[in-house]
């Protein structure tokens, strides 16, 4: 399992555009492929750095999930609608594994 984390710099003046933005991929995300765990708009601390982070299988999950998603109606309105209104700044994708598991106490 592999876990994409998206850090997004965020205009601070458009942040409901970002969160309109977030709440259709939890719509477009599941649907294509992707266990979303959630995105994550500024509130305390920083006023422009924003998450997205969700699990998929592999790297080739990863792809046929993008694929998906360029087909998706409300996907392609959702890249469509980040270009038309500029809320994005910059996008940083990172894949991490899991290297705390399995959790819980030790005796």
């Amino acid at each position: 399992m592999l876990t994409c984390v998206i850090r997004y710099h965020i205009d601070p003046t458009k942040k409901n555009k970002f969160e309109e933005y977030a709440r259709n991929w939890g719509q477009a995300i599941p649907r294509c492929g992707a266990d979303l765990i959630g995105y994550y708009a500024p509130h305390e601390g920083s006023s422009t750095l924003a998450y997205g982070i969700y699990n998929v299988a592999s790297l080739a999950d990863y792809e046929a999930y993008r694929a998906r998603l360029a087909d998706d109606p409300l996907g392609r309105e959702n890249y469509e609608f980040a270009q038309k209104e500029k809320f994005l700044l910059r996008e940083d994708r990172t894949f991490l594994k899991l290297a705390s598991a399995p959790h819980g106490n030790a005796t």
